[in-house]
């Protein structure tokens, strides 16, 4: 089997991987998803890009936890952005979210509430009554790269998947 997208050597179907991934992770997979095997080393986005293939810097996206606070009460989401983008977590997020103050969670709540590693996390697999955030880029793009959980290891997933995903809703500028 080879990655659309990428220079990789191993490569299966994520269905057949989930002896790679979190459980929450090898749950929620779809025959559409594509599981690779890296370098958790390199699995920051400039590392990643120079060992894995340049082109993947326009076709990676990053996941991020956010945590939206209105009288006392907090609310979780994820964020799904293109790696050329940032999360407009003041803007966009809150306003979504109808939160008064929105931030990048903290790293141990970000871990604790996913099951997985952080730089690694996904959107595949996270708790189903967290909205999951997707910029408009990232459904419109074929292929893209994405966290599986772990470090160690990445989810290739066509864009229309990933905004289809169980309590996904598509952006217009979350990324920015």
């Amino acid at each position: 089997m080879r990655a659309p997208i990428g220079h990789f050597e191993d490569v299966r179907p994520a269905t057949e991987s989930g002896d790679l991934l979190p459980p929450p992770v090898a749950a929620a997979v779809t025959a559409e998803m594509i599981h690779v095997d890296t370098d958790p080393a390199k699995a920051d986005t400039a590392a990643f890009v120079e060992t894995y293939g340049r082109e993947l810097l326009e076709t990676s996206a990053n996941c991020v936890v956010v945590a939206g606070k209105r009288g006392g009460e907090t609310t979780y989401a994820a964020c799904l952005v293109l790696s050329t983008t940032r999360v407009d977590v003041n803007g966009t997020v809150r306003r979504h979210l109808g939160v008064r103050k929105a931030s990048f969670a903290a790293m141990d709540t970000a871990v604790g509430e996913t099951g997985m590693e952080y730089g690694g996390i996904t959107p595949v697999g996270l708790p189903a009554h967290w909205p999951i955030l997707v910029d408009r880029a990232v459904v419109d793009t074929p292929y893209l790269v994405i966290g599986s959980g772990r470090r160690r290891g990445k989810l290739i997933v066509p864009g229309p998947v990933l905004g289809a995903l169980p309590g996904a809703v598509v952006l217009d500028g979350l990324g920015v």
